[in-house]
């Protein structure tokens, strides 16, 4: 990897974290068309510049995370983090072939484009707009639905927002729901796939080369995602998922002939 391809890849990373068109399916295209989707340490650059993101979540819901005495919405996260835990564990080797096929993503975005459209009027009369009203079985729920995301293409923040919706949560309150999942799920992404890389490839870490990528790529993850989590709760607010179900299906239909052309492998 260049410094070119890594400031492409940070950039879609922080655009497409927290909205529900799948920031590693995105991530997976733009790799597979720079041809470097079999490098080893685009991998693992994919997955790390997550914590860029995470940041960002942090900073922009600061009141919500400080002080750390708040073990009820820490509880919470906890419990809806702990399917994806376990199947990911159960699963990482199958997921991670999975991470080396557009068609998959191309599929999925298709498909989940059509969900999104519908969404709003599928789920109609939610009941719950604060996150203290939120029960431990309804937290545990919405990391049922994350799990989901575990198909590339898919997106992390649709499906538990989905999830969300599901259990009654406004579609405001869904979306930073999502956003506060995300913290615990990608921190325990990140954290394993690092320490495989240490077992496993320990000279892909100690490269300084890599490891000023990692920085830059961060660093650009968290400008970008703190300015898309602002646009996407605004946006959200006032027109709904439509805009985001109908660019999944173009894209998807782009993606899957490119596909069949041969042009993305």
């Amino acid at each position: 990897m260049d410094l070119f391809q890594t400031v492409i890849l940070a950039i879609i990373e922080g655009l497409t974290e927290f909205l529900p068109i799948s920031s590693t399916g995105h991530m997976i295209i733009a790799s597979s068309l720079m041809g470097i989707d079999s490098n080893d340490f685009t991998k693992l650059f994919e997955i790390v510049i997550q914590l860029g993101a995470i940041l960002s979540v942090i900073v922009f819901y600061r009141k919500k995370f400080f002080p750390l005495n708040k073990w009820n919405f820490y509880l919470k996260l906890i419990v809806a983090v702990i399917p994806a835990l376990i199947l990911g564990a159960l699963f990482s080797d199958k997921i991670d072939k999975l991470l080396e096929t557009p068609l998959v993503v191309a599929i999925t975005l298709f498909v989940g484009g059509f969900i999104l459209l519908g969404i709003d009027s599928i789920f109609k009369n939610p009941t719950i707009s604060d996150e203290k009203d939120i029960s431990m079985k309804r937290a545990f729920s919405i990391g049922l639905w994350q799990c989901l995301a575990m198909i590339p293409g898919t997106s992390r923040s649709a499906a538990s927002i989905i999830g969300g919706m599901q259990q009654k949560l406004t579609r405001n309150l869904a979306a930073e729901f999502s956003f506060f999942l995300a913290v615990p799920t990608m921190c325990a992404a990140t954290g394993y796939k690092l320490l495989k890389a240490f077992k496993e490839t320990p000279e892909m870490l100690k490269d300084t080369h890599n490891l000023m990528l990692l920085a830059v790529g961060n660093i650009i993850a968290f400008v970008v995602a703190l300015l898309a989590i602002k646009f996407f709760i605004g946006y959200l607010q006032k027109h709904g998922f439509k805009l985001f179900g109908w660019y999944r299906i173009i894209v998807g239909a782009i993606l899957l002939v490119l596909y069949y052309k041969g042009i993305l492998h």
